[in-house]
């Protein structure tokens, strides 16, 4: 059964005419006829009934209509969502993304993406690396926007820019009267990070450790705005994003540590035996553009 034969069958229908329904179908009426009967003959039942002048549908013929009018149905809607995907017109993405970025980075580039895709449905899943790494890899996420280092020969990576990590202070600490600041100055200070499994406060902590620096760990977090908060409260002090740094009236002093300074690397994560769709690959593009320098 083939689909040329099902809308043959049904311009035959319609117009009750084998020549009518060939010349609606811009076929001969000799092949159409052929082809009605190749139908009918693997149907094992008549379609139509023959007439001098018309052709009228059997019984079976009416069943079978019926059928043939869903079928071509779903295969035109088929069609029509295979052709919007292609032209971003629907479709669905599911981004992965740690609590440290989303809020920060997101907000205005998937109000730009959804204005401009407005058929694609986006998803947005926010964890710690171990879990959006095993979604992505089973498939469940598409990408991934995570912090450096991954260390999977499963996954793909690209790196999207780095990002300083800057001293959070109360108002009015000693440090923040320092002209310059290095990662000794943090020796017995109070440090306040993201709690175990969050990738920032793995990286807070290696930092020290490499430049043989032991603060004492006062409050670990699940929430960047908590840490945050505890600093502005004066119960320590802590590395946090640039992208997080929140109105200085209102929350903790901002300084830099001297060179080299702490960063992180953003980088985007999906597996290597599946490459983002066209709908995330735009996506990763907006993402892209977004924290692109500008020149």
């Amino acid at each position: 059964m083939e689909m040329h034969q099902l809308r043959y069958m049904v311009a035959v229908a319609r117009q009750g005419n084998f020549s009518r329904a060939a010349e609606q179908c811009h076929v001969s009426q000799p092949s159409l006829s052929q082809q009605i009967q190749k139908l009918e003959d693997e149907l094992g039942e008549r379609l139509f009934d023959r007439l001098k002048t018309t052709v009228k549908l059997t019984a079976h013929g009416e069943l079978f209509l019926r059928r043939a009018h869903r079928i071509l149905d779903e295969a035109e809607a088929a069609r029509r969502e295979a052709a919007d995907a292609k032209d971003l017109l629907r479709g669905t993405v599911t981004l992965g993304v740690l609590p440290t970025i989303a809020p920060y980075l997101l907000p205005p580039v998937l109000a730009t993406f959804t204005a401009k895709y407005p058929g694609v449905d986006l998803i947005v899943v926010e964890d710690n690396t171990a879990r959006l790494l095993k979604g992505c890899l089973a498939c469940e996420i598409d990408w991934v926007l995570a912090s450096h280092p991954i260390a999977d020969e499963r996954l793909e990576l690209c790196e999207l820019f780095a990002e300083e990590l800057l001293l959070a202070l109360p108002a009015g600490h000693p440090l923040t009267r320092r002209k310059t600041i290095s990662a000794i100055d943090l020796e017995g200070e109070s440090l306040i990070v993201m709690k175990e499994g969050h990738c920032l406060g793995d990286q807070v902590l290696r930092f020290c450790d490499l430049r043989n620096v032991q603060p004492r760990i006062s409050f670990r977090s699940a929430q960047l705005e908590t840490v945050q908060a505890l600093v502005t409260h004066g119960l320590g002090i802590s590395l946090v994003p640039a992208m997080a740094v929140i109105d200085q009236e209102a929350g903790p002093a901002y300084r830099s540590l001297a060179k080299p300074w702490p960063e992180r690397k953003i980088v985007a994560v999906w597996p290597k035996h599946r490459s983002p769709n066209r709908a995330a690959e735009e996506l990763l593009k907006a993402v892209s553009e977004s924290v692109r320098p500008k020149i």
